[in-house]
Parts: C-alpha cells; sequence; structure tokens
C-alpha cells in the first residue's frame, strides 16, 4: 500500500473539505475513474449513492461534474448503502459503482468507495492507476459540449435492494413472532433495513433512524452498542442489531444484552451452510484479528479457517480466488458470496434470523457458538506514521514477540501490526488464560516504547 497518494485501505478518505476528501479530488476522481472505465462505444453509466453525512452534498456533485466530463452518464441512487451500491452496479449494468460514505466515523469524516462492473471493489492496481491519471493528463479526457454525460435519479434504488435483501432470507421462513431492535447509525440505511425486517414479519423497535447530516454513528450504532443493549433490554426484544453508517457491518446484541461479534456470526452461518451442503470449499474465510476460537470451533467441524490481512477487500479477494462463499471480520463485516459482493450487514442479520426462526431458541444460546479465547488489543501511539516500520523492525521488539511465543508454547499468538490511518502500532495477543494475555502485551508495548523513546 505504500507510495499512495489518495487511496487508502478501503477508498480513499479524510476529512470533509480537507486534503485528501475535497472537491477538487472528488472532480479529478470523477474524471479518472469515468476515463477509465469508459470501454467500448456504448452509452457509459456510473451509480453514485452516499450515506447521510453533511458533506455528502459536496462530495456528490463535484465527482458528478468529473463523469459528466469526460462523457460518462451518471445515476444518483440517493442515501442507500454500500451493498445496495455494489449490487445496483452489476444489476443496472453500470460501468462503475460509487459510495459516497466513511463507514463507522464520525459526521466530518467522509470517503469514496468505488465498485468496478462486477460489484466488486477495485484491486491495487486499478487504484495506482487512477492515481497517475488524476495527477497527470486530465486536459485530454475531456469530451466535446455534444459528448457530455447526463443525469438522472433512480427513484427506485432503495426498493429494489429491500426486495434483493428479502430475496437472501432462507426460503420459506418468516419472522412472525420475533422482535428485533434495528439501530441504523443515522446512517445509509436509516429507511431500507427496518422496512425488510417488518415486510418480512418482525416486530421492529427502530433507533438511529433520524439522521441530520451530523449525528451519523454519534452515540449509536456498531461502534456505541450502548444504545442497542438498553433498547433490546428495556422492549423485552428477541434480539438487537446495529449497522454502521454504510450499512457493511453489523453487531448484534442477544435477549440479555451481551454483545455478539463478527467471529461468532461466522461461526453459526459457517456450520449451518456445512450441514445443509451450501459452503463451498471447506472453509471460512477469516482476518488475523479473528479469535482462535473460531479457529478452533470450525477445525472440530471439520472445516478450516483461512486468514487474510485485516480489511474485507482482503477476505473478498481470498473468497474469489479459492471459491470460497463465506467470510468476515470479527468486526462484523460479513460477506455471503451467495448474496453479495461485499460486507452486508443487514442481510448477514437475516442469516442469522433465519436460523433463530428454524431452531426456535434464544439468541443468547444461539449466538454463543464457541467460548472465545481471552484476547488483549493495545495501541502504542507513535510521534508520527514513518516510526511504525522502524519500530516493527527493531531488534529489541523482536527479541520481545519471540520471548512471549515461546511463553505460549503453541497455546496462543501474537499480532503486531501498524495502523493504516494513524500514528499507532497495534499489539494484539490471545491465549487460553487471559493472565498470560495480559503479560505479553504489556512486555510488548513496554518493548515498543522504550525502542520509540531511544529513536526520539
Amino acid at each position: 500500500m505504500s507510495g499512495r497518494k489518495y487511496f487508502g485501505t478501503d477508498g480513499i478518505r479524510g476529512t470533509a473539505n480537507t486534503d485528501p476528501m475535497t472537491a477538487e479530488i472528488a472532480l479529478k476522481l470523477g474524471m479518472a475513474a469515468g476515463h477509465y472505465f469508459k470501454r467500448g462505444d456504448h452509452r457509459h453509466t456510473v451509480v453514485i449513492g452516499k450515506d447521510t453525512r453533511l458533506s455528502g452534498y459536496m462530495i456528490e456533485p463535484a465527482l458528478t461534474a468529473g463523469f459528466v466530463a469526460v462523457g460518462m452518464d451518471v445515476a444518483l441512487l440517493g442515501p442507500i448503502s454500500t451493498p445496495a451500491v455494489a449490487k445496483l452496479t452489476r444489476s443496472l449494468r453500470a460501468d462503475l459503482g460509487v459510495m459516497i460514505s466513511a463507514s463507522h466515523n464520525p459526521y466530518q469524516d467522509n470517503g469514496i468507495k468505488l465498485f468496478g462492473p462486477d460489484g466488486y471493489k477495485l484491486s491495487d492496481e486499478v487504484e495506482l492507476t487512477l492515481e497517475a491519471l488524476m495527477d497527470n493528463g486530465l486536459e485530454d479526457m475531456r469530451v466535446s459540449p455534444s459528448r457530455l454525460g447526463k443525469v438522472r435519479r433512480i427513484d427506485d434504488a432503495s426498493g429494489r435492494y429491500i426486495e434483493s435483501a428479502k430475496q437472501a432470507f432462507p426460503r420459506g421462513r418468516r419472522l412472525d413472532g420475533l422482535k428485533v431492535v434495528i439501530d441504523c447509525a443515522n446512517g445509509a440505511a436509516y429507511r431500507s433495513a427496518p422496512q425488510v425486517l417488518w415486510e418480512l414479519g418482525a416486530e421492529v423497535i427502530k433507533v438511529g433512524v433520524s439522521p441530520d447530516g451530523m449525528n451519523i454513528n454519534k452515540d449509536c450504532g456498531s461502534l456505541y452498542t450502548q444504545l442497542l443493549r438498553e433498547t433490546v433490554l428495556l422492549h423485552g426484544a428477541d434480539i438487537g442489531v446495529a449497522l454502521d453508517g454504510d450499512a457493511d457491518r453489523l453487531v448484534l446484541c442477544d435477549e440479555k444484552g451481551v454483545v455478539i461479534d463478527g467471529d461468532q456470526v461466522l461461526g453459526l452461518i459457517g456450520k449451518s451452510w456445512k450441514d445443509q451442503g451450501l459452503l463451498k470449499g471447506g472453509a471460512v474465510v477469516a482476518t488475523v484479528m479473528s479469535n482462535m476460537g473460531l479457529e478452533s470451533f470450525l477445525k472440530a467441524e471439520g472445516l478450516a479457517l483461512e486468514r487474510t490481512a485485516v480489511g474485507d477487500r482482503y477476505v473478498v479477494e481470498r473468497m474469489r480466488e479459492a471459491g470460497f462463499n463465506l467470510g468476515g471480520e470479527q468486526s462484523g463485516h460479513i460477506v455471503l458470496g451467495d448474496h453479495a459482493t461485499t460486507g452486508d450487514g443487514l442481510v448477514a442479520a437475516l442469516q442469522v434470523l433465519g436460523e433463530m426462526v428454524l431452531r426456535d431458541c434464544p439468541a443468547s444460546k444461539l449466538l454463543r457458538v464457541f467460548e472465545p479465547y481471552p484476547q488483549l488489543l493495545k495501541n502504542v501511539r507513535l510521534r508520527d506514521k514513518s516510526q511504525a516500520d522502524q519500530l516493527l523492525d527493531d531488534a529489541q521488539v523482536k527479541q520481545a514477540v519471540l520471548d512471549c511465543d515461546a511463553a505460549f508454547a503453541g497455546k496462543g499468538r501474537i499480532l503486531l501490526r501498524k495502523s493504516g490511518t494513524e500514528p499507532l502500532v497495534r499489539v494484539m495477543a490471545e491465549g487460553e488464560d487471559r493472565a498470560s494475555v495480559e503479560k505479553a502485551v504489556a512486555t510488548i508495548v513496554a518493548a515498543i516504547e522504550t525502542a520509540a523513546a531511544h529513536e526520539g
């Protein structure tokens, strides 16, 4: 990922109205991406969706102007989830899809994610090509006045996605009699997610459905689960579902107010699909952050856990390479390859709800698929991002990791990685007992801090 000017681990992201999340850069990106994805003589189309951030009103028209300037037609979807954009890019036979969102970040941030005509996020190589185009030669991309693109609004975009999501619910089942809390984070799915649950028969209690441009993810959604837990307990609900700002991830809460992460969801769906003969490749794809308890559970079921780097795009890449159809992250990105090309919090929730209906058991029992190993993650803040590589390569830090790893004797693991967006080194350890995990993290954090002090 080094050498990049605009793109990060998931598109372009930053504080709105400051570099790189400015109208000028959005305009350049629209021109570069529109030019790159124009292949053939047909009228080319890009679909653009957004979440509920105030700055979407700045980024959307700037992107639109860029696409129009290079002769690409634009279809505006309005507020809609990231997985809906990916799905509609394919179903509308568009040449490109764009989502304007900074996912779980606060309203001050925004971002731009791009999807190819197949509905998948772009490769690193294509993103680097777009960066080069943005900085060189935009003048040559402009078309004559008669060939400028046109802009239209797709009024039924949300309805199309709602029907598609319902089709992903296990056939022959209904949610009648289930009381479900849905927290939409005042984000992109604030209309569609409650509607899908209601149409499938659930009694729906909705929160985080009053966006004002500045309250997306604020004290609600998948990162702030207190609202979800309190609402579930207050209403005696059977389960709670919290989405993030662009609804590509979820966190669940059982009827007792206990929060459930993505690893348990992967375990539940993985076993269910295996039992039904639906799981492809005999494996589930997850990242290096997923708990060892999930790995042990899957192994007992005769399934493998394939690990990738952190980021749902890497999960999807591995799934596509090897023909797997289930993957995800502990953070709640769940990718159901038979139904979506990216994480979809709502569709993943429907799989869980379908299992609740089938087994007729409470969420607290259903979603305790395995006993997690104790896991601890600590961030070490650095002077600047450039320090991270040197510290991870420091001899004393490496020795501390080797010593702690030896102490685990194969019954635990250690993971060090630098943040892609902040001046941080993340230290994670997990093992069979919490004391050894805490000791390992403390030892390695101390080694990093000592090395950083000597460097400073």
